[in-house]
Parts: structure tokens; sequence; C-alpha cells
């Protein structure tokens, strides 16, 4: 939380109700307790991560996959956030790792 600010990544959202931390590969599923394996997010796009329907690519920018719309008809909602930069950390060290970020991109997201 700290290392984003208090701010969802993708939003800049600060209200924290409604921000969680993200494991981006679960530690249930291999992913390591550090930083550098989370992403502070809103609770809804926190929920579309985990469900893979969108993801981070390596230089930080969400992708929305097209499935979201095709599941349920919708999601227009989120079309703004597909492409620009994230927020990230201003360590290095404690931002996404792009190993993964990729894992998500090939094991979680549905495209």
């Amino acid at each position: 939380m700290e290392a984003y600010e208090r701010a969802c990544a993708v939003t800049t959202e600060h209200s924290l109700p409604v921000l969680e931390a993200a494991h981006i590969r679960p530690y249930a599923r291999g992913g390591p307790h550090a930083v550098a394996n989370g992403v502070f997010l809103r609770r809804d796009l926190h929920a579309l991560f985990d469900r893979g329907y969108i993801t981070i690519d390596d230089d930080y920018r969400l992708n929305l996959g097209k499935r979201l719309r095709a599941d349920y008809g919708n999601g227009r909602v989120y079309e703004e956030f597909h492409g620009p930069s994230l927020h990230v950390p201003k360590r290095q060290s404690e931002r996404p790792a792009p190993e993964l970020l990729r894992w998500h991109q090939d094991n979680v997201f549905r495209g």
C-alpha cells in the first residue's frame, strides 16, 4: 500500500476502503510474499485481474481482454483503462516483477 502511495495503480483512487493489494502470482500457486508480486488496485479491478479479464504488460500498461465483453456483453466502463501506463512504485525493486507479469499473462489472462 505504501509503495503505491495509497492509490490504485490504475485509477489513482485514494479511498482506502475500496483498495486492495492483488497478488500477481498467488502464493498458493508459487508466488512469493513480496511487494514486486503485487499491485494495488481498486476492488473491481482486482476481481477482474484475478479472473483474467485484465492483465498488465511488461511496460506496466493495463490490457483489457475481449472476453469480458464476450462473456458478459459489457465492460465498456473499463475500456478507458486499456493502454495507459499504470502508476507504479518509485523504487524499481517494488515495481511488479516482469517475470511475474508474464506468468499472469500466460496463466491467468483470458485475452
